[in-house]
Order: structure tokens, then C-alpha cells, then sequence
């Protein structure tokens, strides 16, 4: 089942209001009641002016109140005539105009009403405005380009303006939004009018649209229930048949019509539709008592007005006597009958033969004239016509229309991160497809950012022609196909023969619609949906392709065969510009080398998903995700903006550098005793212990210490707590050969589940530590075993590295790195304790069934280093989470010498010394790993990597590399401990090295 990811959010004073008239209807009422109606039933004034009205008429004058006539807005003197007779001698409740010009429509308006007794109930089949009939009026996109756009509020706005129009034209009820689901692409009425084939979406929008309206002051009126997005048939020709299950019907075609219900909006139109697993009669919907009366009003609760659909439509217009039964079905309004006076009068014959009550004419009627009354319709109020077209067009209403532009946009596709374009001295070639001129603002705009060169084809471009062109494009680097013309199914053959070395976006100024016609879509770099050739849009698709400009759209329906429902990539001025491996000396085809590796990793059980990102001379060369968060079959996709636990990769991506920071401002010599900021190993053999020992791994300090040992109290279980072999009282595996202890406890009033200013260090869920721990951290430090100073990888150097910058700087590590580089470098996604900013959906999971954090059946979010979690996430060896790009940020930061974007973040003589010096009894740098040139098995890198590469890996398998040899960084990223920590497949395939290996065969290429 489809789930929606965006929310409805955009009521603010109006919304509330709703909320509150909503609490006090549900004190007594289980439905909610339309909150115009209710608003209304508030006022006295209401109920007095009803109640007046209603004792002032006739019977066949209250019937009258029932019928909305069409009648075209043609000032003549027949259309006048027959005007008249309609209000003043059948007295209709309401007039819907048909399509014609704004300024006839708001003369027959006035007219209308002047010789109306009982104002008139103006209505307008305004679904995408007054555009859809009226000629000169702001003209906003169809439906199912609005609905790829993804902030809803917008919908809400353009809602809003629509009401603004239509009250200056006098119209009291808008007949919108649809809300069809179309999930038939072969729909012949509905279509584009949808907002699109997600009923969940589609909900959202058609809410957002009809709440505009209403606190707009016009009446939305939702269409077509129970629900026309799945025919074949057009209801205005013929009837069509829902042949779906009640089930189905819940799900998809209903389930908008149950939000516009539950979210109190006052106006449903029935639809000419025959559906059987409501009522086995072959009655259409808008006639079936057990689809209105049964379905909308008992039981789903539905109290506000119930319209047909135009009566005069083929589905119904053969029916005898079709108002009468319309209204005994449960509608309120009737809509365009053929012939007023003929239903009118069966309407008062069916009361006199009791087939119809007065009571329910009386009840009808007085809900009519209630919702007259909350439009404002009792007051008579004469349209203005002197600037009338300056109030609808205003340039406040320009503006929105180019928003909602903007905001559909959408980008399919971008294979190999082929946009944004970065700029270049190569010419952009531009191949137009349709009349001449048409995308020639999007030609102009393109030529703004580098040389563009331009072909047009036309239906009059011969075969000649045709092959000159692309000849003359054959060495091509970038290639963009313009798109202005709806009938593209003749240039289907040409872009088929378009077989470029140069990647190819289609830039696509027609309703996304129409390109089930173009197959050679399959095999683009990139498709940027513009919807429309207007001339703003195609500025802000030139924009998009540049990254100027933003587009957020997601697909609101499929395109057959080509791309879904949902698809889309976010494009904004910060997404970073992707460079083809050949502008940067480097072969692609030896690149996607690199995804057969990573497959074959997946497949084997090495690790379920991974991150691969690498630079080039500071441009993206290679940026993909591959496999999903777990094993498990509808586990999360990996995104490139997820965040992965960096483990030791922690040591060089975020204590090195604040190490780094405080050497820069001549906070300490690397000569300097430790001892000498953490006065707690004073006393000590550590005492003498310097700085450069411990970036060097030679200090003599063990590889780890186990703090949470001491947390455990050893009383509380029998034996050793870690065993070789599984037993009755250690079950839990902790290692390949390694079990834990199945029954222990913490200390007494050591670990709580809830904080409290006492329980402050957060180890996993529900897993509190008493800060007193701290205390006790320091007493394992100052009392590690010291062996001989040779080298030995040891994360407690780390651990005190970040003591030492927390005791010199005064603050914490993390805050001090987020400060100095991680805030001003825009890097939101690296970073400690990731919880505070993300959720865990967005962050790989670690290992499962953690035999510490029993609490938590899969650690996620939490760091999983046991020593880095009881110092609460944030350590010295381990802590910090992050995706690759943003990791690979900070070691091109280094390669640059200390710069990044402009700005300095480090001298270049402390980037120099870090990162080039190296040990003399190891292949360890200053804080970095580096190539083992001597031992071959013992080397992190690639074969071909030289001597001056610097990074560090990571135990939950991941690893950052930079060479300033060939100005390149490779970052790997993955979760290889999930679901056990002890699965090395990564390290025996080798598979980080034999990537970065690919790296340097592609440059010899």
C-alpha cells in the first residue's frame, strides 16, 4: 500500500478555527459537521434570515431552491429572456455559466440577481480556475502537474486565490478540486484533471485545494463520488462501470472523499457511475439511495451539501423522471437538468403522490438556504465591472503561478549525476523539437551559462536535414532535446537514432502525459519535466540544469514503461555538480568496475548496503549507494544522504581535526606530557607519555579498555563473563569465538531507563549511565596497563586526545568541532549523537541483540563502540555518524591545505605536517593511517596507492583515503557488522582496497 511523505500543514488562523468548532461538534456529535454550516448555525442572524425566507415561499418555490440551471454568459436578448424566465418564473436556487467571456458572466450575474427574489447560489466549474471557462483569466496548471509538487501549502494558496477570484465574480461555489484517483492512464474524462494515481497524495492535495477555497469564503464541492479515476469511460458519453470490490473501493477510490469528510469541508458531488458492490441495481451512484443516503450521508457521515453531477450527461439524461429520483437518492442540489420546467413539475407530482415528503423538500431547502447564508449569497452585492479584469489578474496572482511552476518541476532519472550541469567552455548542444521559437527563451537562458549551439526539427524537417544534424553532434560533450510540441509520436524515429558518447537530458515544456510517445526516454542521463512552455518556466528549467535554480517535483502519476509514480530527484543551488570521469582524466568504463565489486560484497553477506563517493581534483567523479540497511527484503533502500556509524573512521574525521585546531592556534607542542593537561595520570606511568605518541600509536597503552566491565556487577553472574565456547549461562555470541554471559546485572543505581540531571550519559535506548561514571572512566585510564612504547593501534590514545582538547578548550569536542568546521563547512550530516538531528530511518543500522544494550533489538543511531557509548556517544576513538559525502568533505579540506570553499579551516603548514609525517617504526602518520609500502598483507590500501595517501577505516567497515599525488579522496562507507559484529567477508574479500585500486587503473586509462 502507497504511503504519503508529506504532510497537511498549512491552516494557520483558519485551521484552528476548525479545530475548535470541530471539538465542540464532536462533545455531541460522533461526524464532524462542515464547518461553514456550522459557522453558520451560530449566528441568529442565520436562523432569522432562513426561517423568513422559507415562510415567505411557495412549495414549488422551495423545490425551485433545489435546481442550479446552466445557461451560457451570452449578453443577447435571448439569453437575457431566458434568463428571466428561469430566476424570476421557475426561481431556481442557482446558476452555473458555461464557458464564455468574464465580463458577460459578471453582466448576467448582476442581472440575475436583480431579478431574483431569493438570491441566487452562483456556481463555477472552475477546477483549475476561472481559465478552465473563462477566456483571459489567470491560467493555473492542471491538476496532475500540481500534484508533483510537494509542499502542500502551496496547494492551500492557490486554493485561496482561486476563492479570491471567484468572489469578485460572484461566485459562491466552486465545483473542485477532483478528487479522482487516476489510476488509469487510458481515463478519457478524468486524466489530468486528477491530481494523480496515489490516493494518499491525491487526498492531501484535493484537502489543501478545498480548504483554500472555503477560508476563502467559496464552497469546494469534491468530485466525482464514489470515485471516476479508474474507467474507460467517458460518464458524459455513456455510463461507466466501477467493477471494484468494497475493499478496493476503501482504499483507492474513497479513501480522499473519507479526508475531505474528516476534515469538515462542506460540498461532494456524486458521479454518473454504476458500481455494483454498492448497489446491485444498474441505478447509477448519483441516483442510488444505497450510494448517497446509505454510503456518503449514514455512513460515512457526511452533513454537508450532496450535488449531482449535470444531469443533462448521457449517464443519467435518458432516466425518467431523474430529478425526483436524484432527490429521493439523498442529493441536496440538483445540477443542469434538460428541461427545467418539465423537472420541476415531476418533482411537485412526485409530492403530491407521496413519492416524495414535503418534510424532506422543507429540510432540503432550509440546508440550502443555510449554506446561502455562509456564503454570503442572502446579501445581494453587485460585481463591480469598472477594473474588474485588474482585480481577477493581479500581479500578486502572476506570482503564484510561477511558484506553483516552479515547485512542479521535476527531474527524472539523472543517471551518473549528469545534473546540475557545471559550467564549462564546451558548447551545449540544443536540439529543439517543435514550432520555431517556441523554447526560445529557454535557448537565451541556457546561452547565459556557456556556448550554446542550436538544432531545430519542425514536421517539416526533411530526412536530409535530419541526418546533417546528427552528424554534426556526433562529438558532442553535453546534449539537451527541447521538447515544445504534444504530438512528438513523428519525432519518436530521430531520437531513437541518437546514439551520442554524450550524456542526453530532455528538457520536456508539454504535460508529462503525452511521453508514453517518446521510448527514447528509457535511455536518457536525465528528464527535467517543465509541464508548460511558458516563458517562466523555461528560465527556471535552464536554471535546474545549472543548479541555479531548485526543483523538488515528484512524478504524481506513471509514465508507462518508463518512469513511476513518486519518482523524482531534489535539484537545489547545493546539490554539487557532477563531473564525467573523461573532463577529469579518468575512464568511467573502468569506474563501473566499482559496481560489480560492491555487488559481488552484497551478494556474499559482506555487508547489505554501502555509500562509495570520490573526488577528483575536488569534483564528483563517483557517487552511489547500493543494497539496503539490512537483509531483510523490504528493508530501506540506501540513500546518499543517510548516515552511517564511522567507527575509528571517527579518530581522523573529527578528533584529529579539533587536535589539529588547537595545535593551529599553539595550544601545545606535540612534545608535550599528556600528564600535562589530564592531571588525573600525574603520578602515573603515563605520566610521560607525549602527544606525539599517541597520535603515532606508540605510547605503550593497551589496544582498549573495557569500561563497561565495571559497570556490571560481578556478583550477579556465576564463571568468567566472557567464554570461548557456548554454555548453559552464555548464550549470547559476542565474537566469532567469543560468548557473553545470558544473566547479569548493572551496579546498584549505576543505570537508569529514564535521564535525570544524576543519569546524564545516554547509551542506548531506555540505557541511562550515572554520571558518576565519569569518575570512574578516569580511575581505568590513569591505571591501563603500560607496556613497551613499539607500535600498537590503540584506541585509548584517541580517547585521551579528546580529553585533552575538551580540558584545553573549555568546551566539548563535538561542539567545538561543529563550531570550527562541521557548521560553517554546511555539513548537516556529520555529526555525534545523530539522534538529536535525524531519525532512525535515516541512519544504517549497527548490530543486533547487543550484549549490553539488551533493550534495543537492533542498535540504531547509537554508537557501536562499547567504550565510545559509555562516554555517551561522543569519544575520542568513536562517535561520530555521517554519509560520504560529506566525510569525503573533510578530507578534500586537507588535501586543499586547509581550505574549503573559500575559506580557511586549518594553516597549511599544520595540514602539511599532520598529514605527511610518519613514524619511524611504522607506516603510521600523525593521527592518520597511510599505505603499508613494505608488507603487503598489511596494507589498508591499494596496491597502486603511493606513499603520500592519509585516511584511517573504520570496524563497522568503512574507510576514507585522500592522495594528493592525484588530488583524489575515496570514501566507503557501510554497515559490515550488521547483524553480527564478527562477520569479516569485507576484510577477507578485500573489497575496500580493490575498489580504490579501481580508482588508479582508471587513471591510467
Amino acid at each position: 500500500m502507497l504511503k504519503s511523505k508529506t504532510g497537511i500543514d498549512y491552516m494557520k488562523g483558519w485551521w484552528i478555527t476548525f479545530v475548535s468548532a470541530f471539538l465542540l461538534i464532536h462533545q455531541v456529535k460522533a461526524q464532524v459537521e462542515p464547518l461553514l454550516l456550522y459557522e453558520a448555525k451560530q449566528e441568529p442572524a442565520c436562523k432569522a434570515w432562513v426561517d423568513k425566507t422559507m415562510d415567505g415561499m411557495s412549495l414549488k418555490e422551495k423545490v425551485g431552491q433545489l435546481f442550479i440551471y446552466t445557461i451560457a454568459p451570452q449578453n443577447t436578448k435571448r439569453n437575457l429572456s431566458l434568463l428571466q424566465d428561469v430566476v424570476r418564473t421557475h426561481k431556481v436556487g442557482g446558476l452555473l455559466f458555461s464557458g464564455g467571456q468574464l465580463r458577460d458572466q459578471a453582466l448576467l450575474t448582476n442581472y440575475a440577481q436583480d431579478n431574483a427574489e431569493v438570491p441566487l447560489l452562483i456556481t463555477f466549474d472552475g477546477e483549475w480556475g476561472l481559465a478552465m471557462r473563462l477566456k483571459g483569466t489567470p491560467n493555473f496548471s492542471r491538476n496532475m502537474t500540481l500534484g508533483c509538487i510537494q509542499d502542500n501549502q502551496l496547494i492551500y494558496e492557490y486554493g485561496k486565490e482561486v476563492a479570491r477570484e471567484c468572489k469578485e465574480l460572484g461566485v459562491h461555489v466552486n465545483f473542485a478540486p477532483v478528487a479522482d484517483v487516476n489510476i488509469n492512464p487510458n481515463n478519457p474524462v478524468i486524466n489530468t484533471r486528477s491530481f494523480g494515481e496515489d490516493p494518499y497524495l491525491v487526498a492531501e492535495k484535493v484537502v489543501a485545494y478545498a480548504k483554500g477555497l472555503e477560508s476563502g469564503g467559496v464552497l469546494s464541492v469534491s468530485k466525482h463520488f464514489p470515485g471516476h479515476g479508474d474507467t474507460d469511460v467517458d460518464s458524459h458519453k455513456a455510463l461507466p462501470v466501477l467493477p471494484f470490490t468494497r475493499a478496493r473501493l476503501d482504499s483507492v477510490e474513497l479513501y480522499p472523499f473519507k479526508q475531505v469528510i474528516k476534515a469538515g469541508l462542506g460540498g461532494i458531488m456524486v458521479g454518473h457511475l454504476q458500481v455494483p458492490s454498492l448497489d446491485n441495481s444498474s441505478l447509477p451512484a448519483s441516483l442510488s439511495k444505497n450510494v448517497i443516503t446509505g454510503l456518503l450521508i449514514d455512513e460515512l457521515k457526511f452533513k454537508g451539501l450532496v450535488f449531482t453531477d449535470a444531469l443533462a450527461m448521457k449517464g443519467v439524461s435518458s432516466t425518467e423522471n431523474v430529478c425526483v429520483q436524484a432527490l429521493n437518492a439523498g442529493n441536496d442540489l440538483l445540477l443542469a437538468p434538460r428541461n427545467i420546467k418539465t423537472e420541476i413539475e415531476g418533482v411537485m407530482k412526485a409530492i403530491e403522490k407521496g413519492v416524495l415528503s414535503e418534510e424532506m423538500i422543507n429540510e432540503k431547502c432550509r440546508k440550502v438556504l443555510t449554506y446561502k447564508y455562509a456564503l454570503g449569497a442572502y446579501r445581494k452585492k453587485k460585481i463591480n465591472l469598472s477594473g474588474l479584469e485588474e482585480r481577477i489578474s493581479t500581479p500578486q496572482t502572476s506570482g503564484l503561478i510561477e511558484k506553483l511552476h516552479a515547485a512542479s518541476v521535476t527531474v527524472l532519472g539523472n543517471r551518473k549525476r549528469i545534473l546540475p550541469f557545471h559550467y564549462s567552455a564546451d558548447t551545449l548542444t540544443v536540439i529543439s523539437i517543435g514550432v520555431p521559437k517556441s523554447d526560445e527563451v529557454f535557448v537565451q537562458e541556457l546561452a547565459k551559462y556557456g556556448p550554446v549551439i542550436n538544432f531545430r526539427l519542425t514536421k517539416e524537417t526533411n530526412d536530409s536535414v535530419r541526418r546533417s544534424i546528427i552528424h554534426r553532434i556526433a562529438d558532442s560533450r553535453r546534449v539537451v532535446v527541447s521538447v515544445t510540441t504534444r504530438t512528438i509520436k513523428g519525432f519518436s524515429p530521430f531520437l531513437a537514432t541518437l546514439s551520442l558518447n554524450a550524456p542526453t537530458v530532455y528538457a520536456i515544456f508539454t504535460p508529462f502525459t503525452t511521453l508514453d510517445q517518446l521510448p527514447s526516454l528509457s535511455s536518457a542521463a536525465s528528464v527535467v519535466l517543465g509541464h508548460s512552455v511558458e516563458p517562466d518556466v523555461q528560465k527556471h528549467v535552464a536554471g535546474v540544469l545549472y543548479g541555479v535554480s531548485s526543483a523538488s517535483g515528484r512524478l504524481s502519476a506513471s509514465i508507462p514503461k518508463q518512469f513511476k509514480a513518486g519518482e523524482g530527484i531534489t535539484i537545489t543551488p547545493a546539490t554539487p555538480q557532477y563531473y564525467a570521469p573523461e573532463e577529469l582524466s579518468m575512464s568511467s568504463g573502468v569506474l563501473n568496475r566499482i559496481d560489480s565489486i560492491v555487488q559481488d560484497g552484497i551478494s556474499a553477506g559482506a555487508f547489505p548496503g554501502c555509500q562509495v563517493y570520490v573526488l577528483k581534483n575536488g569534483k564528483i567523479v563517483y557517487d552511489k549507494s547500493f543494497g539496503s540497511f539490512t537483509y531483510d527484503k523490504n528493508a530501506h533502500k540506501v540513500q546518499s544522504d543517510d548516515l552511517y556509524d564511522l567507527a575509528s573512521l571517527s579518530k581522523t574525521t573529527g578528533t584529529l581535526l579539533a587536535v589539529m585546531k588547537l595545535y593551529d592556534k599553539g595550544k601545545f607542542n606535540l612534545t608535550d606530557k599528556i600528564s600535562t593537561y589530564l592531571p588525573y595520570l600525574k603520578g602515573t606511568d603515563k605520566e610521560n607519555i607525549t602527544i606525539n605518541e599517541l597520535l603515532f600509536h606508540q605510547s605503550g597503552l593497551p589496544s582498549t579498555i573495557f569500561f563497561y566491565k565495571e559497570a556490571i556487577d560481578k556478583d550477579s553472574y556465576a564463571g568468567a563473563f566472557l567464554k570461548s565456547k557456548k554454555d548453559n549461562l552464555h548464550t549470547i555470541q559476542v565474537g566469532k569465538n567469543l560468548y557473553a554471559s545470558s544473566s547479569y546485572n548493572f551496579k546498584e543505581g549505576l543505570v537508569s531507563s529514564k535521564p535525570s540531571d544524576v543519569y546524564d550519559i545516554n547509551v542506548a535506548d531506555d540505557f541511562w549511565l550515572n554520571r558518576s561514571f565519569r569518575q570512574e572512566e578516569e580511575r581505568m585510564l590513569a591505571e591501563a596497563p603500560l607496556k613497551d612504547k613499539v607500535y600498537r593501534y590503540s584506541c585509548v590514545n584517541f580517547i585521551l586526545l579528546k580529553e585533552m582538547v575538551e580540558r584545553i578548550s573549555g568546551e566539548a569536542m563535538d561542539k567545538l568541532l561543529y563550531r570550527e568546521y562541521f557548521r560553517p563547512m554546511k555539513l548537516e550530516r556529520l555529526t555525534y549523537l545523530p539522534l538529536r538531528k535525524f531519525s532512525k530511518e535515516q541512519i544504517a543500522p549497527t548490530v543486533k541483540n547487543d550484549f549490553l544494550r539488551r533493550k534495543s533489538p537492533v542498535l540504531q543511531g547509537y554508537v557501536h563502540d562499547e567504550a565510545a557509548a559509555f562516554f555517551g556517544g561522543v569519544s575520542g576513538n568513536a562517535g561520530l555518524f555521517g554519509s560520504a559525502s560529506e566525510v569525503a568533505a573533510v578530507y578534500q579540506m586537507l588535501l586543499n591545505g586547509g581550505t574549503y570553499n573559500g575559506r580557511r579551516y586549518l594553516s597549511e603548514a599544520t595540514c602539511h605536517l599532520f598529514t605527511t609525517a610518519t613514524s619511524n617504526i611504522s607506516r603510521r602518520g600523525l593521527g592518520f593511517d597511510k599505505p603499508d609500502m613494505k608488507d603487503v598483507e598489511k596494507n589498508p590500501c591499494a596496491e597502486s596507492a603511493p606513499a603520500s595517501v592519509f585516511g584511517h577505516t573504520g570496524f563497522t567497515g568503512t574507510c576514507a583515503w585522500a592522495d594528493p599525488d592525484n588530488d583524489m579522496v575515496y570514501v566507503f562507507l557501510s554497515n559490515r557488522v550488521y547483524p553480527n559484529a564478527w562477520n569479516n567477508k569485507l576484510g577477507r574479500m578485500n573489497i575496500r582496497p580493490k575498489i580504490q585500486q579501481v580508482l588508479y587503473d582508471a587513471l591510467g586509462h
